[in-house]
Order: structure tokens, then C-alpha cells, then sequence
């Protein structure tokens, strides 16, 4: 019976479980350094707010794995032998593989500020993480409000560090952003759409602090995060630091394996290493040649998917090509929903057109960009508006025209039954907008 090793128990190296079954008898083993089994990582915020119990995020029933004939073992990779076929456990088992999955997932970026090393500061992705932020975020003495938490600094404008000051605020703990552009993630969304993040941010309590950098982390005699102090030469006071200035690849365990990384580990378009029988998938994979309008590593939820199933068809023998099609993402900005279709740069190229549409409340907002010459459709974002994934892709497929869009907009709509449609706002607007062009 051939033997399959997955390393990660994410949601790519599940998904590569789960299939390799459906498709195949063979053994499989699935190791993780961080739960005993699978949860869903975007839920962790909801254990925090109290919301969820780390068992109701795990998506199946604990006696799953058994019945499937999965093995699940807790315990870290020290070593790897792709000319052996078998990895070594920091207990010293010894794994022999037919085909080795690599899953590992990210891991938080660090800074190289001073005092980064104080209690009380700390990143958000793993489980272990919303472990020490119950221990750094706890009233450990309610008596003494000066051995409380609060306030918080978290710096990194992206989507963790809002999903960290939401779960903050949600226990009174008041938060100061530092954000070192003039607009929320600057290098993501262009400058309206970050302005109405940066606006949405304030209005729920954050003290968002623009083009502010952090530059020293400051303690106390108990080594503990007392203050920081910014470029602007700021003092603010704090009892907890949060960095989320983005993830990387989690690969460094590889060093000396012979298998073969870049930015990630280095896959071709069957998601293959350079050595045979050896995989990577998900967030610690870095495709060689990706496909047009996607990027080389993308560490987010529906990638993983896709490369675990795709990976699942590679090692049964049903030789498949991965995939991703359009890109797409979502994600939530205290009450604002996001979306993303396509490419939407954060600087709109000479090009290109951009059409952008906002609602006289400052929390819906629509942008179109489409190629200036030939008028197709190249990406879209929705900001406080649901639009039908199936719709907004095609029409980015099929390169459908500006104007056609315009005429078919209403078909997009996926907001809820009897809520406020915009859609005849939204095409007014851009007529308006073309006529005095």
C-alpha cells in the first residue's frame, strides 16, 4: 500500500486528506505542530469574542478521521530525507513516504524593532497565538487598572490587524492604529476605497493614526510592553503590542532538504517540487509560472482548497493541472463587506479606466477598472454590496464591455430580499461621468 505524508493540518492539507481517500486506498498521515485537529483559521476571532468554542470551528465530527482512515499526529518535523523517502519527528518516529504533501501554511511576519521581545507583544495566525493573546489580553489583577490592559498598539494595515482590533475592542480595550501610509492598506486598495476603510475604522473607536511608523517598543521593570514611541517622536502608553505586518511562507524547517524554495516552495503547474513524490500546496507554496492575473504565492482560504484537491488527483494518478481561475477574495472591515473580482490595483495604470461609485453615507462603494482602449472589464471591487461571484466572472472572462456591464449590473446584485438596490444609482453616476469626459 503506497504511503502519503501530509505535513499541515490546514485547510490545503486537509482538503489533499480528504480527497487522496475518496480517490485512493492508501495510507495517509497528516502531522501538525499546532492542534490536534483541523479548526477553520478564520474563526479564530470568533473564539476570542466568545461567539464560538474551538470546537465549533472544527468542520467534522473528531471520530472523521478515524472512520476515514486518517492518522492524525501532533508533533513537529525535524528532518527530511527526499533521497530516503521518510521524515523525522522531534520525538524520533520515523515517517516513510511514497509521497510527501508539504502544508505548512504561513507564519507572521517580525519586525526588527527594539523591545519587540517584551511581554505583550505579539502576532495573530496560529492557535498558539490566540492562546498568548488570552494570557497578554487578560485582567489579571482588576483591582489594579494599572496591571490591566487598556490599551492596545497594533501596527500593519492589513486584514489580521483589523480583525485584531475588532476582537480588542470587543472586551473595552481601546486600540491606536498605526498605519505608515496616508490610508489603510495603501498598497492594496486605491485611495478612496482605503480612505473609507480608514473612516469606517474611526467610526467604531480606533484611533487610526496615518502615515505613523512605529519605531520602539517600550517596558516596564517587569518586562512588560508599557509604551511605544513612533517616528513622529509619540509616546502612547500601551499593555499590548500587535504586529501584523502581513505573513510569509513557513519553510525555514526545509533548509538542508534539497528541495528546492524561492519566496515558498517551488511548484510547477502540477503543484510538484523538484523532487519526485515531493508536493507543496496552500499559503507555503510558490507557483514557478502562474497563470495571468494571479501572483506566485497566495495565502488565502479558497487557493488552499483547490491546491489540496488538485494535489489529491496528482498522486491517485489523474495527472491535473492546477487551476485558480479569476481571482477573487472577500473580507470584512467591522461592518463593511468587502469583495474583489479581477485586478484592482491600488494605482490605477495609464491603461486603464476606472469608474468609482460611492454612496452619500461613506460606506458603499463601488469600483470598476476596464482596459481604456478595448473597454473589457479587468476587475471590480464592492465595498457594503454582495455581488454574485458567478457573474462577475464571467464577465471578466469573456472580456465584456464597460457599457455592457453597466446594462447588466442588476444581475450582479446578491444583496439580501427587500434591501436597497443601487443599481440605478450606480449607472447614472457612470453615465454622468462619461458624458463629461
Amino acid at each position: 500500500m503506497e504511503r502519503v505524508v501530509i505535513i499541515g493540518n490546514g485547510i490545503s492539507g486537509i482538503t489533499a486528506a480528504r480527497h487522496i481517500r475518496k480517490l485512493t486506498d492508501f495510507r495517509i498521515t497528516v502531522i501538525s505542530e499546532e492542534c490536534d485537529f483541523f479548526f477553520s483559521r478564520t474563526s479564530l476571532m470568533y473564539i476570542y469574542m466568545g461567539h464560538l468554542s474551538v470546537q465549533d470551528t472544527e468542520p467534522y465530527e473528531r471520530n472523521f478521521w478515524k472512520k476515514n482512515r486518517i492518522d492524525l499526529v501532533k508533533d513537529t518535523v525535524q528532518l527530511i530525507n527526499p533521497t530516503d523517502r521518510h521524515i523525522v519527528l522531534s520525538g524520533s518516529q520515523v515517517l516513510e513516504y511514497d509521497h510527501l504533501v508539504i502544508a505548512t501554511g504561513s507564519r507572521s511576519r517580525r519586525g526588527n524593532w527594539p523591545g519587540q521581545e517584551l511581554n505583550g507583544v505579539q502576532s495573530l495566525y496560529h492557535y498558539q497565538d490566540l492562546l498568548n493573546l488570552e494570557t497578554n489580553t487578560h485582567p489579571w489583577n482588576a483591582d489594579k487598572d494599572s496591571r490591566r490592559v487598556n490599551r492596545a498598539v497594533i501596527l500593519g494595515g492589513g486584514l489580521i490587524g483589523v480583525e485584531l482590533a475588532e476582537m480588542l475592542m470587543s472586551r473595552k480595550i481601546e486600540v491606536t492604529y498605526l498605519v505608515r501610509e496616508d490610508r489603510f492598506w495603501g498598497g492594496v486598495l486605491p485611495e478612496q476605497e482605503g480612505l473609507l476603510v480608514t473612516r469606517q475604522l474611526a467610526k467604531h473607536g480606533v484611533d487610526v493614526r496615518i502615515n505613523t511608523e512605529l519605531q520602539e517598543i517600550m517596558g516596564n521593570a517587569d518586562g512588560r510592553v508599557s509604551a511605544v514611541k513612533t517616528n513622529r517622536g509619540e509616546i502612547i502608553p500601551c499593555e499590548f503590542v500587535g504586529i501584523t505586518i502581513g505573513v510569509e511562507p513557513n519553510i525555514a524547517f526545509l533548509s538542508g532538504s534539497g528541495i528546492d524554495v524561492g519566496k515558498g516552495v517551488l511548484v510547477d503547474e502540477y503543484l510538484r517540487t523538484n523532487i519526485t513524490g515531493v508536493y507543496a500546496i496552500g499559503d507555503c507554496a510558490e507557483v514557478m509560472q502562474p497563470r495571468e492575473g494571479r501572483k506566485s504565492v497566495e495565502a488565502v482560504w479558497y487557493t488552499g482548497r483547490m491546491m489540496g484537491e488538485t494535489v489529491a488527483r496528482n498522486i491517485a494518478g489523474l495527472p491535473t493541472m492546477y487551476e485558480p481561475g479569476i481571482w477573487f477574495n472577500s473580507a470584512k472591515f467591522f461592518d463593511i463587506e468587502y469583495q474583489i473580482y479581477g485586478q484592482v490595483p491600488s494605482r490605477i495604470h495609464d491603461s486603464s479606466g476606472s469608474f468609482y461609485w460611492e454612496d452619500p453615507s461613506g460606506e458603499l462603494a463601488m469600483r470598476i477598472v476596464y482596459d481604456k482602449y478595448s473597454r473589457a472589464l479587468k476587475g471590480i471591487h464592492a465595498f457594503g454590496l454582495r455581488l454574485r461571484q458567478e457573474v462577475c466572472e464571467n464577465w471578466i472572462r469573456n472580456g465584456t464591455s464597460i457599457e455592457k456591464v453597466m446594462d447588466e449590473i442588476h444581475e450582479a446584485n446578491f444583496n439580501p430580499e427587500f434591501s436597497v438596490n443601487f443599481e440605478g444609482e450606480i449607472k447614472s453616476s457612470f453615465m454622468k461621468g462619461e458624458a463629461g469626459s
